[in-house]
């Protein structure tokens, strides 16, 4: 079961999710078949190659803008396209239930999507700063009012600038494995060092994976390394990850900590898994935002790609963020309602509470286990405050 917590954390709002069923070796056929893991794509999804001050920027969308509602814009890290980073998540069930209410867009990075033509010697990539004023031109071609982003690795880094210089257009943001830090002086030469003595895959697989997934998760690992040395082309990827390498340190400080302190202003919630490289540049990332809009996940058993590894808790993570922005408030979730090896307990989550969780930012998402450890726990409200004194409020969803 999945207990969540209204608790006070002194700013610090963390979640901790751990999957029924973790992304271990074996478990996904799709990613086992790099072929089906690469082609499975909705039929209903359009490509577009887009006009920006910087050169051309390759979307794909599904749907249209829905009245008020923002739409999702997705950025993908480096070594990836919105393929490689986004099909497991986006093709979850449950996912697919949330993005039937929006319209959603995938944005690659210039030169990076599948078939991309290489780009010519001498060509000047675009800078972290431009590939974030990319993103407007994109907003305007589709008439899209605000956008909710959700970003990995270099996508989030890109989406949070966007969110700094164009604030009006931003609605929230997921920002997983984010680094707000530039690479100083020692960082560099490592990374120059280790270019030397290290394949373009190899030196991708391990700012993705941390070690330990490269030991132990060798067919999830194994998947990645052939998409990236043969999807993505090999000459505009080494040129994404060298700007990557040189961007500078996100102007974002905690309000309050310095004067005329730049922040972002809008809904963001942080996702890091506990075994991943970039969970020390997160949870920077989190002391330097305003804690009464930020949210921290930090996702049990999962590594450098939770949106891959964890796509049901993320999907329920996310479905809390929309709902405390105030969309899908009674959005119904199947595993809710009974069925085979589930016990029935009510259709829809409760949309007033749930909201009022996610709205709170002192709240904590931790997981438990049922007592018998064969089936969830039935959907309750409690009071009670077991082994916690300090909480005061306990809800409990089988998931």
């Amino acid at each position: 079961g999945l207990l969540l917590q209204e608790m006070t954390m002194a700013g610090l709002h963390e979640l901790r999710f751990t999957e029924e069923k973790p992304l271990l070796r074996g478990q996904d056929a799709e990613l086992e078949n790099s072929d089906v893991f690469l082609s499975t794509v909705d039929t209903d999804w359009k490509e577009h190659d887009i006009e920006t001050p910087y050169g051309l920027l390759h979307v794909v969308i599904r749907g249209s803008p829905k009245g008020n509602r923002p739409a999702i814009l997705t950025y993908h890290d480096v070594g990836l396209n919105h393929k490689l980073c986004f099909n497991t998540f986006f093709n979850y069930e449950d996912m697919q239930e949330i993005t039937k209410h929006f319209v959603v867009c995938h944005v690659d990075a210039p030169g990076q999507q599948a078939g991309a033509s290489q780009f010519p010697q001498g060509y000047q990539y675009p800078s972290m700063d431009q590939l974030a004023a990319m993103l407007p031109s994109v907003v305007q071609h589709f008439g899209f009012k605000y956008v909710i982003g959700i970003g990995v690795g270099a996508g989030a880094y890109v989406l949070a600038k966007f969110a700094l210089i164009f604030p009006d257009l931003v609605e929230g943001l997921v920002l997983m494995n984010i680094d707000p830090n530039g690479k100083g002086w020692i960082d560099w030469a490592a990374a120059k060092l280790s270019g030397l003595t290290s394949t373009l895959p190899d030196t991708v697989l391990s700012h993705l994976f941390s070690q330990e997934e490269l030991m132990n998760n060798t067919e999830l690992v194994q998947s990645y390394r052939q998409q990236i040395s043969s999807v993505v082309n090999q000459f505009n990827l080494q040129l994404f990850l060298n700007m990557y390498n040189s961007r500078r340190d996100l102007d974002i400080n905690r309000p309050g900590t310095v004067p005329n302190a730049k922040t972002l202003r809008c809904p963001v919630m942080l996702v890091v898994g506990d075994n991943a490289p970039a969970e020390e540049g997160v949870v920077e990332c989190n002391s330097k935002l305003d804690p009464t809009n930020t949210t921290f996940l930090k996702m049990a058993d999962s590594g450098g790609l939770p949106q891959v590894t964890q796509p049901g808790k993320l999907t329920e993570a996310f479905k809390y963020f929309l709902q405390g922005m105030g969309y899908i408030a009674h959005l119904k979730d199947r595993r809710l309602s009974g069925g085979t090896g589930t016990s029935q307990c009510c259709s829809a989550l409760p949309s007033a509470s749930m909201t009022r969780l996610a709205r709170s930012r002192t709240a904590s998402l931790t997981s438990a286990s049922s007592v018998d450890g064969t089936r969830p726990r039935a959907c309750t409200h409690s009071e009670s405050s077991e082994a916690m004194g300090q909480i005061n409020h306990t809800m409990e969803v089988s998931c």
